[in-house]
This record gives structure tokens, C-alpha cells and sequence, in this order.
């Protein structure tokens, strides 16, 4: 057996293994600053009056803010209070 040229595989095998785990890494961390944008400017729209759609697909309108409590008017006789990471799009 060459134990130089199994080495030397060896030693190839791992460089590869490292580039994909790097090339991995700076994709994932490049999808995680857009989803990190992304929920930063939802959070900057819910304000009281917006009408919003929150996780179970329900519409409402958003009547009071306590800091991760909002009361969400479903309708005219219906307000539920939910978590304000619940929310799924703010409607314009």
C-alpha cells in the first residue's frame, strides 16, 4: 500500500468538506440577514389602525398595542389579543 497517496486523498477529501462547509455557511447567513430585514420592516408597519393577517390566515385590525400584546379587532363584536410575532403581513 502507498500510504503517501492515501494521505494525500485523505488531506483532499477534508479541503473539499471545508470549502462547502464555508460556501454553506455564507449562503445561509446571506438568507438570515434578508429574513432578519425582512421582519424588521414588518415590525415598523404594525401600528394601531393597520389592517393585518396574522398566522391562522385571519384578517383584523389592529386596535391597541402593549408591547408583544396587540388586540386585533376581527370584527364589529370580536377583539382577540395575540402575540405581536404572530403576525403574519401588514396589508396596505
Amino acid at each position: 500500500m502507498n500510504w503517501e497517496v492515501i494521505g494525500w486523498s485523505c488531506v483532499t477529501v477534508g479541503v473539499l468538506i471545508g470549502i462547502c462547509a464555508v460556501v454553506l455557511t455564507f449562503i445561509s447567513s446571506r438568507n438570515m440577514k434578508k429574513n432578519r430585514e425582512a421582519m424588521r420592516k414588518l415590525q415598523e408597519g404594525i401600528k394601531v389602525g393597520a389592517r393585518i393577517m396574522f398566522a391562522g390566515g385571519i384578517y383584523g385590525k389592529i386596535v391597541k398595542i402593549k408591547d408583544d400584546l396587540i388586540d386585533v379587532e376581527i370584527n364589529k363584536t370580536t377583539v382577540v389579543q395575540i402575540s405581536r410575532y404572530s403576525i403574519q403581513n401588514v396589508i396596505e
